[in-house]
């Protein structure tokens, strides 16, 4: 099985891309996704949360999202307590997610992972995308979203390794902003090519560099 790891730096097209992977038939493990369900009524993440920051919780019993957010953002002590928390659930539904895949032979599945570089990720894929587009789009697309601010944006883009250098740590970079059809062809060609390539992540160094992370986050 091959996994390829899909990332992008926030408001630069990777969803897009994302929901392309699935028209191609491509199973698609999305930790965004994963962490609000894990926030939601009853998720696995909400007691430890709560334990650590306990004016963070919502009315209907999950967490409140914009208020975590608003506690640890800038504060980076809060900010890794919460990562401790929320990363090794994350990890754990991947695992589940692989294993499910694995047993149903399914031949390549895409990890959609936000940090991939910022937490090593790259290390547990075979071949790794990149979505990214000019600074300029960015923003534009970033200002749009409720509650962002260009200084939000500004702090959030310092804590993401830069567009440019995950371009030439890729195996694959994909600009978005342009034509969708070059998008698709560009997919399409890089899913055709891996036909003839194997994996090798998985299981074995997959589950190494998974315990690799633990260890060096504990460190």
């Amino acid at each position: 099985m091959i996994l390829v790891g899909l990332t992008g730096s926030i408001a630069t097209g990777k969803s897009h891309v994302a929901r392309l992977f699935r028209a191609f038939g491509v199973p698609v493990f999305d930790a965004d996704l994963a962490v609000h369900l894990l926030f939601r009524p009853h998720g696995a993440a909400v007691a430890p949360v709560l334990a650590e920051f306990p004016t963070v919780a919502a009315a209907d019993g999950g967490i409140d999202r914009a208020a975590l957010g608003r506690q640890v953002f800038g504060d980076p002590a809060a900010l890794r307590r919460l990562e401790g928390i929320v990363h090794p659930l994350v990890r754990a539904e991947e695992h589940r997610f692989l294993t499910r895949a694995a047993r149903n032979a399914t031949p390549l599945v895409v990890l959609d992972i936000p940090l991939l570089f910022e937490t090593g990720g790259e290390r547990r894929v075979d071949f790794v995308v990149v979505v990214g587009c000019s600074d300029a789009l960015q923003e534009q697309r970033a200002l749009r979203r409720p509650g962002m601010t260009r200084e939000r944006l500004a702090r959030i883009r310092a804590q993401q390794v830069p567009t440019a250098q995950k371009r030439r740590r890729a195996d694959l970079f994909i600009p978005s902003g342009h034509d969708r059809g070059e998008v698709q062809r560009r997919l399409a060609g890089f899913l055709g090519g891996l036909r003839h390539r194997g994996g090798g992540v998985w299981p074995g160094r997959y589950a190494m560099t998974s315990r690799l992370s633990e260890r060096t986050r504990h460190a």
